[in-house]
């Protein structure tokens, strides 16, 4: 008994290392003084410092927290949705999980140069004139966040929010809370 459990901790430690040993090295080059990732000349936070004064770096890490927040919030908002429409999205979001993530990004590219193609040919047609939308932004990128995070949120996140009692969220609307505040607080 006490051999195997002594071998289950050494496998965990062998695993965990081969895991996190990299990352260990990758963090602790970062202070390197040089430019060499193979030898250490000295510490430094100078590369800290050139990142944090980086306006392209800083403007980059803004929207990708943003994106990252409104997709979270967009899809944990699922749980309050009705029984329909919940079903039609649990039924979609088994999509993203089965596909290789190479596959479903690919599928949405394509996706948004054709309905790009379809609102410029539309709106040319309407307008009478030569119209060109700008392809990709911030709102093809929420949504293509949206479609890769909503099924690792419904399948971890919906069990734990269907186990929350609801009266808890209740109790916060009645103790004074709106209820914006009774979502992030309770939910």
């Amino acid at each position: 008994m006490k051999k195997g459990r002594l071998l289950a901790n050494a496998y965990l430690v062998l695993v965990f290392g081969f895991l996190y040993v990299p990352i260990a090295v990758l963090i602790a080059f970062s202070f390197n003084e040089s430019k060499s990732r193979t030898v250490f000349t000295g510490f430094t936070f100078k590369w800290y410092q050139n990142l944090f004064h980086n306006d392209m770096v800083l403007k980059s890490l803004g929207v990708s927290l943003g994106v990252a927040f409104a997709a979270a919030c967009i899809a944990t908002g699922i749980s309050s949705m009705n029984k329909r429409a919940r079903g039609a999205v649990m039924a979609v979001s088994y999509v993203p999980v089965v596909n290789p993530e190479i596959i479903t990004g690919v599928s949405l590219m394509l996706l948004f140069v054709v309905f790009n193609r379809q609102v410029s040919a539309a709106l040319s047609w309407l307008l009478q004139r030569e119209v060109e939308l700008q392809g990709f932004g911030l709102c093809t990128l929420l949504i293509a966040h949206i479609t890769f995070c909503l099924p690792y949120v419904i399948f971890n996140v919906s069990p734990k929010l269907r186990q929350l009692d609801p009266a808890v969220y209740d109790a916060a609307l009645d103790l004074g809370c709106n209820p914006r505040q009774a979502f992030f607080k309770v939910v």
